[in-house]
């Protein structure tokens, strides 16, 4: 067994296929598949069981893939750490909530852009729970959701405060309003957003029934599907000044229980913290004002 090996197997397991694999680490299909039968003949036992669409973990490689994936991260940090001089460089990805990257992350990005130039910066967005997974996993540096945020292999810092409002029609005037209506419709991002949990919750709190969420990619069309008097939707205010200027919804504040949220940071505490990353936090902690109070502070290696 040697690390190509597990590479390669990861890399199927992932797929569940041996041609994206071989796609992915840039080989033929007959390469990968003669890494995996050497890996299997080493370990002694069969790891991958092939069907038409592909291939599947047998309860063998179930078990064994998490050894798999650390060996192959700790590869990948080893590497980082021996090429990383003390400059900024090389492939950073980065994750974050909608909201955030619409309203909160232009000055950051564009600063850090401005001082990193050598750095490759990717930023994708999504729900928070989606996010979280995927930095566990090591697909992300880093990423901005919606805290709390209380997991052992992740180090959450405090970047922002937000004011949560629930946004309605034109029509709903208030939030009494909302309580005298027998059902309404939850405007929201996909599952996994906190801010579509937030919103079951204080709906249940007023003895609101909601029906069926409509689920929307972005700010813009959930906010165009509250203005058009189709439901409701719960958003940090920040991002709402020109839907309200302009008079397309209405927006109620909301009390303290339900209507405070924090924007968090969030990196995998057993990962290498590289240059670009620790570039990357500074920048972000110079863009953020947060309150004095009981503010997480990583400390960066």
């Amino acid at each position: 067994m040697d690390i190509a090996d597990l590479k390669t197997f990861e890399a199927v397991a992932r797929h569940g296929s041996m041609n994206r694999a071989a796609l992915e680490l840039n080989t033929v299909q007959s390469n990968v598949t003669a890494r995996m039968r050497s890996l299997e003949h080493g370990m002694g036992t069969t790891l991958l069981r092939r069907h038409a669409k592909g291939v599947a973990l047998t309860p063998a490689g179930e078990r064994m893939l998490p050894y798999a994936k650390d060996l192959v991260r700790l590869l990948h940090d080893a590497r980082a750490a021996v090429t990383d001089d003390g400059t900024a460089t090389g492939r950073l990805a980065i994750g974050s909530m909608e909201t955030a990257a619409a309203v909160r992350l232009s000055p950051i990005l564009s600063r850090f852009a401005a001082h990193h130039p050598n750095v490759d910066l990717s930023l994708m967005t999504g729900a928070t729970d989606a996010l979280i997974a995927d930095v566990l996993d090591h697909n992300l540096d880093g990423a901005f959701v919606d805290g709390p945020v209380d997991h052992p292999r992740l180090i959450a810092e405090r970047c922002f405060d937000e004011e949560l409002v629930l946004v309605t029609p034109l029509d709903m005037t208030s939030l009494a309003s909302l309580a005298r209506a027998e059902c309404v419709k939850a405007i929201v991002f996909r599952q996994g957003c906190h801010y579509r949990m937030r919103l079951d919750r204080f709906l249940g709190y007023c003895g609101v029934v909601r029906t069926a969420a409509l689920e929307f990619g972005s700010i813009e069309a959930i906010l165009a599907c509250v203005g058009a008097g189709v439901g409701v939707t719960m958003l940090p205010r920040s991002v709402l000044d020109i839907a309200w200027q302009r008079e397309q919804v209405m927006v109620h504040a909301l009390p303290d229980a339900h209507g405070k949220a924090e924007t968090l940071f969030v990196h995998h505490r057993e990962a290498y913290v590289t240059r670009a990353l620790q570039a990357f936090i500074a920048t972000t902690r110079k863009g953020a004002h947060p309150r004095r109070d009981a503010v997480a502070t990583a400390t960066v290696a």
